[in-house]
């Protein structure tokens, strides 16, 4: 067994959900593995966090990151998904702790400031941030689904399972987002 100090050890515990999301993805995260992964009883998981959900928020917080992408909307958008992806199931991950109000998004505030620099007021700017981080994080999650169906042969071969992200083009989320944006510019303008 691992000593005590390393059991005790809360930034250890998701470290080794990390690399237990990075072999095997969502259906290998259990606690059960977690703590085969620490060579400590699934128990002395519980000393750090009060339950699965909670050990998921902070996997859902390492895999967005701390820092600022900077820049435009478009910008924040791709930076977030290129996080996501990153991580099988990372948008399911993060999704289901956004959902359940886990995570703070650093992310959304980029979104929100850059909103309120194209000339939106802050009410509006907050809409503007949420809607683009649905549209990404549903984007990235169906992209990783598609992918994941793939792996495991979980359609029939008439399927197209490209990993597009938006049908199968290529470029839909692209396209997708520049027409996100350009809703949020049209509503700067207006306002």
């Amino acid at each position: 067994m691992t000593p005590a100090s390393v059991r005790n050890d809360k930034n250890r515990v998701v470290a080794a959900a990390m690399r237990v999301l990075a072999a095997g993805g969502l259906p290998a995260l259990s606690m059960r593995r977690i703590a085969d992964e620490l060579d400590v009883q699934v128990s002395a998981l519980y000393w750090h966090f009060p339950n699965k959900q909670a050990l998921l928020a902070a996997v859902s917080a390492e895999i967005v990151g701390a820092g600022s992408a900077g820049g435009g909307m478009d910008a924040v958008a791709r930076a977030l998904r290129d996080r996501l992806l990153m991580f099988p199931d990372g948008a399911e991950i993060v999704s289901s702790s956004l959902a359940l109000g886990l995570l703070e998004l650093p992310a959304r505030t980029d979104l929100v400031s850059a909103a309120q620099a194209a000339g939106l007021d802050a009410a509006t700017a907050e809409v503007a941030a949420d809607t683009v981080v649905h549209y990404v994080i549903g984007c990235t999650f169906h992209e990783q689904q598609r992918v994941h169906a793939a792996i495991v042969g979980a359609a029939d071969s008439s399927v197209d399972l490209t990993p597009a992200g938006i049908g199968t083009r290529p470029d839909g989320f692209e396209a997708g987002l520049a027409m996100v944006v350009a809703g949020v510019r049209a509503a700067a303008s207006i306002a």
